[in-house]
């Protein structure tokens, strides 16, 4: 009785905000609101979740017009999802936290506890809980947010946390900076096999990436497994995982170079290979329905509008603030509301400083070669740049 009585309650309280907003359609004898569906408690995570539709010949964008009035009856901690006729609203108890600092060993005792194999880190739920997920689940993940929304800080937390859970042996990063402002940091780390930071040069690297890919998929296919970490434990010593990081991937205009990166971040799941792709503004330009379909996960932060947070598919990311950095929006299977760490360039610095070596150089490719007979050939790969990562 005390379940239904609060439900009734709570139902009430959605239709005073329907009438306030003057959201519905005039009927002939009567205004019709908004019809509710479902409205459930859940007492875990402290939410209160609506489900509801508009009668028909009410424009949907009423409800993103009208969204001030939400917030004023039910709080700044809210959530509208839908499209055309159906929605949902949910009422969030507990706020995020003001701000994460990133500390690798919390998030050391969440890889352990959760076994995650390749860790990514995301941020803190409302409830508190620090949140990351496996890539050999979710393989490519896409970032973006407007700068100074936190999206570069969550891109080291996550770089910084694989290189200090891995050895240079278990793992290699092939990277692509072309703002050449961000990535340069992890030069030296012996980890990072490739940092390309002109659209031309990540051809080669994408290059040997995809012959990796040929030569992985024989291994499986000799050894008749479908994943790398099924191989013998010999064999697999000669396959690191892989991760992909390229910032500001929007900058590749060269269409055989996106069919590469394409083809790699595609197939790559089962061979051990993964990509994080970062950018400022979702577009249609750049994420096309082939970029799209092959993105596992999507981090939106404050982005310009919500045609970039749709583009981006994480709705809502056009209303965080720029009081807010940090703040983003998870997409992976559903929407979540998190708090990413901050991690800014000297603590990365910090960090890195203990993996650092003299002994490290990015990898040079040759320009062009001549064949005995004076015929300029193709670029190709100078033989030793490789030799660390196959021998």
């Amino acid at each position: 009785m005390r379940k239904w009585l609060a439900k009734q309650r709570a139902k009430g309280v959605l239709l005073n905000t329907f009438k306030i907003a003057e959201i519905g359609v005039q009927g002939r004898e009567r205004f019709i609101y908004p019809q509710i569906h479902d409205i459930a408690f859940n007492y875990d995570d402290k939410t209160l979740r609506y489900v509801f539709t508009l009668p028909n010949g009410v424009d949907p964008k009423l409800i993103r017009k009208k969204e001030y009035v939400f917030r004023q009856v039910f709080g700044k901690n809210i959530r509208i999802q839908g499209d055309l006729k159906r929605f949902s609203l949910t009422i969030f108890a507990g706020e995020l936290p003001k701000k994460v600092t990133y500390n690798y060993a919390d998030i050391l005792a969440v890889i352990k506890r959760d076994e995650l194999i390749v860790p990514i880190v995301a941020g803190r739920s409302r409830e508190g809980e620090l949140c990351l997920y496996d890539a050999t689940n979710a393989p490519n993940l896409l970032i973006f947010g407007e700068p100074g929304s936190g999206k570069s800080s969550t891109l080291h937390s996550i770089v910084s946390t694989l290189i200090q859970r891995y050895t240079a042996e278990e793992m290699h990063f092939y990277m692509a900076d072309f703002k050449m402002s961000e990535l340069n940091v992890y030069e030296q780390v012996p980890h990072v096999k490739s940092i390309s930071y002109l659209a031309k040069d990540l051809a080669p690297a994408l290059e040997h990436l995809k012959r990796e890919l040929e030569r992985r998929g024989e291994l499986l296919k000799a050894h008749k497994v479908r994943h790398v970490n099924k191989l013998p434990a010999e064999v697999k010593r000669d396959c690191p995982y892989i991760m992909l990081v390229i910032d500001e991937f929007v900058m590749i205009r060269d269409k055989e170079i996106m069919a590469q990166l394409l083809q790699i971040a595609s197939l790559g799941r089962a061979y051990g290979i993964y990509a994080i792709l970062s950018m400022q503004r979702p577009s249609h330009s750049i994420l096309s329905t082939d970029v799209r379909g092959m993105l596992s996960v999507r981090m939106g932060f404050r982005t310009v509008d919500l045609r970039n947070a749709l583009m981006g598919e994480t709705p809502g990311a056009e209303q965080i603030s720029k009081d807010q950095p940090g703040k983003f929006i998870l997409n992976r299977d559903e929407l979540t509301e998190l708090r990413a760490p901050y991690l800014d360039e000297d603590a990365v610095e910090r960090i890195l400083a203990k993996y650092k070596t003299d002994y490290w150089r990015n990898h040079s490719f040759s320009s062009m070669s001549t064949n005995s007979e004076g015929d300029t050939e193709v670029p190709t790969i100078t033989q030793e740049v490789f030799d660390d990562v196959i021998d």
